[in-house]
């Protein structure tokens, strides 16, 4: 049995122009993403759609682009789900600055 590779903690943060703060807090292990968590100064409605992006993120490739990523949460969130001062894309971006703070997407 293979031992588990683990990256932790992994922090990065985004600023929407014109929009709020995300920030995403995370570990790399095995080459995917895990111990996800999103945070931030925006709003969602539902509030429980935060538990859902997290969930859309856990166990995505180390190595996704920023499509993929922001595609994974937009498909979790669906239609129903509203966003004020954030996107996908902005969470995805947060998620891969914080992956390129160890270099873990090298």
């Amino acid at each position: 049995m293979e031992a588990t590779t683990i990256r932790t903690p992994l922090h990065g943060e985004y600023k929407v122009p014109g929009g709020k703060l995300v920030v995403a807090d995370l570990a790399v292990a095995d080459g995917r993403l895990a111990q996800v968590q999103v945070s931030g100064d925006f709003f969602l409605e539902p509030d429980t759609a935060l538990d859902t992006i997290n969930a859309a993120l856990l166990g995505l490739p180390a190595d996704a682009n920023e499509a993929l990523l922001a595609a994974a949460v937009r498909v979790a969130l669906g239609a129903e789900v509203r966003l004020f001062g954030i996107t996908p894309e902005a969470v995805a971006v947060a998620v891969l600055r914080a992956l390129e703070t160890d270099g873990a997407t090298a």
